[in-house]
């Protein structure tokens, strides 16, 4: 939703001090001569000065922001609306600006960290940054070729499909005990995708399908899709509500996309109905108060809203580790964690997003989620924390 080098002590002798004599005291007792010792070190040591605390991790000023107080994580993705469309005064998008809003805390200078939409996917589940093949939306599915590494975490290279060597958010938690699942709205079959080196059919909607593939980060990596996890933790979107009845089986980590017509892609829809931040808005209104009502979240939940990327040009906090390419998108985070109404204007992108669950879970951080300087959600976003 993060992640530390003890001081050693200084040992002391162990030879035993001789007897010590003065002009005016002649011998003295051994047990005089250390007390004297010790207290000459102890004031050298008062009077230098201490050497200056580290800067704590970004986001997580006070360090308890991996505590347990949260558990369970639901990312829903929009598409392509800038900070001004959905949240200024004349959107279209009531329910998400003023209804939800009222319950959560929105981040006002939240970005996007590139175009197209794949970029933005893989950012929040990996760390890792755009490439060509990625930044075009990866028409073909194409494994990546590597042809080196760089820091924070990067493998340079091109391609979409990364190798088993990138380590992922769903990993982490797999290693780490923890549940998810990625709830892919009209993917039908589980960890769909094409073959590698074929063109990928779902790039836009059909009658038969409005899945976009591009829309469904986890299966760009190979660690993940060579996994039986992906048959059973990447599927339907209908699964959600099974999953919601119980505490139990409720994921830590719920990532929603919905389908290209629901999440306000495309406008109008495939069958002529109307799509875009309207259509966006009556699918959050019909399918978010059921994970507000979820013993998860009631219990440990925290639910993030935002958008893939901006279309239009809107000011970018170019100072972001990994950047803001994709402009300015507003992000929304609900929990009993958070008080409604709220607002925060520390700059945040989507690898904040990613170390922000990687900090709930305590998990190290991968890419750019561990790049010095990042912002993590922290008091200014947690602010009904005891």
């Amino acid at each position: 939703m993060a992640a530390d080098n003890p001081r050693k002590r200084p040992r002391t002798s162990g030879r035993r001090a001789g007897p010590a004599t003065g002009p005016a005291f002649g011998r003295r007792p051994v047990s005089i001569t250390l007390a004297c010792i010790t207290a000459v070190l102890l004031a050298a040591c008062q009077s230098a000065p201490s050497p200056a605390p580290g800067p704590p991790a970004s986001g997580t000023a006070d360090g308890k922001f991996a505590d347990g107080k949260l558990g369970h994580v639901f990312v829903i993705n929009l598409e392509n609306k800038s900070y001004a469309k959905v949240w200024g005064q004349e959107s279209p998008a009531p329910y998400l600006s003023r209804t939800l809003r009222a319950q959560g805390a929105l981040l006002t200078e939240y970005y996007a960290i590139g175009h197209a939409s794949l970029p933005n996917y893989i950012a929040q589940l990996s760390g890792q940054g755009p490439n060509p093949v990625t930044s075009s939306d990866c028409h073909t599915y194409e494994a990546f070729t590597v042809t080196g590494t760089a820091s924070p975490g990067q493998v340079q290279g091109s391609g979409c499909v990364y190798p088993d060597s990138v380590p992922t958010l769903a990993g982490q938690l797999s290693a780490a005990g923890k549940s998810w699942k990625g709830y892919m709205e009209d993917m039908g079959t589980p960890c769909r995708h094409p073959e590698i080196g074929a063109k990928d059919p779902n790039q836009n909607a059909s009658a038969e399908t409005q899945y976009a593939t591009r829309h469904n980060p986890f299966v760009y990596f190979t660690a993940i899709t060579s996994s039986p996890e992906c048959q059973e933790n990447v599927v339907d979107f209908s699964n959600l509500d099974a999953d919601l009845t119980s505490l139990d089986t409720t994921p830590n980590l719920s990532y929603i996309s919905p389908n290209l017509c629901n999440d306000g892609h495309d406008d109008p829809c495939h069958d002529g109905s109307k799509g875009g931040l309207p259509r966006a808005d009556a699918w959050l209104k019909k399918h978010v108060p059921d994970i507000l009502a979820s013993a998860a979240f009631k219990k440990d939940g925290v639910l993030v809203i935002t958008f893939d990327e901006a279309k239009g040009k809107e000011s970018a906090a170019s100072s972001l580790p990994g950047g803001a390419g994709g402009g300015r998108v507003g992000a929304l985070v609900l929990s009993p964690q958070v008080k409604g109404g709220t607002t925060s204007q520390r700059a945040y992108n989507h690898y904040s997003l990613l170390g922000s669950i990687e900090d709930i879970f305590g998990l190290p951080h991968l890419g750019y989620a561990a790049a010095p300087g990042l912002n993590r959600f922290s008091a200014d976003v947690y602010t009904n924390r005891s």
